[in-house]
């Protein structure tokens, strides 16, 4: 699982996200999913740059909000600490594992799109492995702030 964040135009935005993978070798890609229901999709639409986190597993309180809110009804930011990243990207501060990524490409899925992302930032690395990530089997009875 996977935290998306997104800010344009004085707007920030953030989801969780299920659907996302690596798309490319050289040059570097990654695809993230987003239901275009979502509060999120609206932000990333207008955004130039997506920050991808990676919570770890004991971080469902950070998954409850970003999957079980909306940004249409709660400012998420407000209840978490988080700085601006490259270009106005929200980095969450309290997840180790991230990158932003410039948006290559947005591409049709259904009730989805696809976000084309080319990392252009990436966390600190650290000494010791990151924590085990959050997985579907972690949130799946979680209920989602928007329709998917």
């Amino acid at each position: 699982m996977y935290v998306v964040t997104a800010a344009s135009g004085g707007r920030r935005a953030g989801c969780l996200v299920g659907f996302a993978s690596p798309c490319s070798i050289r040059p570097p890609r990654f695809v993230v999913w987003l239901s275009t229901l979502n509060h999120t999709h609206g932000v990333a639409r207008e955004a130039r740059h997506l920050t991808v986190h990676v919570p770890a597993r004991e971080q469902r309180a950070l998954a409850e909000l970003f999957g079980g809110e909306t940004g249409d009804r709660v400012d998420k930011f407000a209840r978490v600490a988080w700085r601006p990243g490259h270009d106005g990207s929200p980095v969450l501060s309290d997840v180790r594992v991230w990158f932003t990524g410039r948006v290559e490409a947005v591409l049709p899925g259904g009730d989805h799109e696809g976000f084309v992302l080319t990392p252009v930032e990436l966390a600190a690395s650290v000494a010791e492995p990151p924590p085990p990530p959050l997985r579907y089997g972690d949130v799946r009875d979680l209920a989602p702030g928007h329709p998917a």
